[in-house]
């Protein structure tokens, strides 16, 4: 069996992945965010090994791990886990959605003229690097004791194995990689005062890159069993639900939501916020286009209008099933494709008193689904070739908001079996990849297809037009912002 694990930023999910490629168990441990000032997003990385930890040893108690042969890694991407002299700590990570470094992007750029072409990507507040850039002017005191900078995956990996790695997916997604080539950026790297001794080594996904500690395999009833280098969370999302070959692409809808397609070569198209990054196998790379809120914002709305929870929520929209006339902005947490905007925020337009919470939650799933829209537009835009797309993520549940997708995007949308557990399904075929026997296209298989979600011809037209009314909202209320 195979073990995979996937560091997410509300829970830490792990699964049981037998030789047939069949989930045998899950579990998994929840995770809080500290947000101590607006626009802040922070975790202390010791409450990932404990959720970790606490995930593995209860699926432990239900199955015996003596048969795994490997363990796969994913995780959130882009988090400043940074590590003193003795490898502790030194402050609570500064995570994916923190917009704290708008400001020192843009002083990165100044410094790296030729970042874009390096990198492939904008500098955005989410990125690694301009987090050090933050930190050497806001926090001076704790940059000079940085020793090793780790994402966080790899802080899980340090403390599983004693190894200071991580692999090229992840690394893309820190501004510190030279994306093309595959290896680290000295330039990149001196522009926020560092060098490769504070990085980790790197290695491909599907390669080992330690093996489990001893008194870690025995907390854990498991052998000393290999460490795959893994995935950052959607490249890994990518090898769970067969997206490893060009063209094939998924959707994710979990806290942020993210359009990902897999391709042969590096195409980046910085200019629309879209990411160019490795993918977890050797000799490819995929792009992606990402916002900021997907599946979380239903979670928002379900807490806000007093819902029992997300289910029933979505049972009372099912009762009218028609477009909502309210529109709804889904940038909770600023926006990242195709705006590039920490500051943009949640909007309703068109309230009025007979607004029932419905027509609240109709809104947001059509809003997340026209941010999508703009996250696929862009993607073609940079020559992406898109086949089949899967659908993965705790917001993959929904058949409701399968349809409204559909509609919104004018294209089938597959949605498979385990679609659900998504990147830790991915970690463990990784695992699985790392004891050197198999190829990438023969283990990262689709999984079976449990149901389609099919265009609704009526719903498109409207939509369409809704559409257009959506990226107009976006465009008036940013131009209010800057007069």
């Amino acid at each position: 069996m195979f073990l995979g694990i996937d560091l997410g930023t509300s829970a830490v999910k792990v699964v049981l992945l037998d030789t047939d490629d069949h989930i045998v168990d899950e579990q998994s441990a929840p995770l809080d965010v500290a947000q101590p000032q607006p626009t802040w997003s922070e975790q202390d990385p010791n409450a990932w090994w404990t959720a970790t930890d606490l995930a593995v040893r209860t699926l432990g108690e239900r199955t015996s791990l003596q048969g795994v042969e490997a363990i796969g890694l994913s995780g959130q991407m882009h988090g400043a886990t940074l590590l003193d002299a003795s490898f502790a700590p030194l402050r609570p990570a500064i995570l994916w959605n923190d917009g704290r470094s708008a400001d020192a992007c843009v002083e990165l750029e100044r410094r790296v003229p030729k970042l874009r072409d390096i990198t492939g990507n904008l500098a955005m507040p989410g990125f690694t690097a301009p987090k050090l850039v933050w930190l050497k002017a806001h926090e001076p005191a704790v940059f000079a004791r940085v020793e090793r900078v780790l994402l966080p995956k790899d802080y899980l990996r340090l403390r599983m194995t004693g190894e200071f790695a991580s692999e090229m997916s992840d690394a893309s997604g820190t501004l510190w990689l030279d994306v093309g080539a595959r290896r680290w950026s000295s330039d990149m790297l001196a522009a926020c005062e560092l060098d490769e001794g504070a990085m980790p080594a790197l290695y491909e996904g599907s390669e080992a890159t330690g093996t489990l500690r001893p008194e870690v395999a025995r907390a854990w009833g498991m052998r000393e069993v290999p460490v795959a280098g893994g995935a950052g969370d959607q490249a890994a999302g990518a090898a769970g639900c067969g997206a490893v070959r060009p063209g094939e692409a998924f959707l994710a809808l979990g806290t942020s939501g993210v359009y990902f397609v897999s391709g042969d070569r590096f195409r980046p198209n910085p200019a629309r916020a879209v990411h160019a990054f490795c993918h977890c196998v050797p000799d490819t790379w995929h792009q992606m286009s990402v916002i900021l809120s997907a599946a979380s914002c239903l979670a928002w709305v379900t807490k806000l209008v007093g819902a029992t929870d997300e289910a029933s929520l979505l049972a009372e929209v099912e009762r009218d099933d028609r477009p909502s006339r309210l529109l709804f902005l889904p940038y909770l947490s600023g926006e990242r494709t195709p705006h590039n905007d920490p500051d943009a925020t949640g909007v309703f337009v068109g309230l009025g008193h007979e607004t029932g919470r419905a027509d609240l939650a109709r809104a947001v799933l059509e809003g997340v689904a026209f941010a999508l829209a703009d996250a696929q537009d862009v993607l073609l835009e940079a020559g992406a070739e898109i086949g089949e797309v899967s659908v993965i993520g705790g917001g993959a549940r929904s058949a409701l908001w399968g349809r409204i997708l559909a509609s919104v995007l004018g294209r089938p949308l597959l949605y498979r079996v385990g679609g659900d557990v998504g990147p830790a399904l991915g970690a463990a075929r990784l695992g699985r990849l790392c004891l050197g026997s198999e190829a990438p296209a023969d283990v990262c298989r689709a999984p079976p297809v449990d149901r389609v979600a099919e265009p609704d011809a009526e719903l498109v037209d409207r939509y369409g037009a809704r559409l257009l009314e959506f990226r107009e909202l976006y465009q008036r209320l940013k131009g209010d912002r800057s007069t």
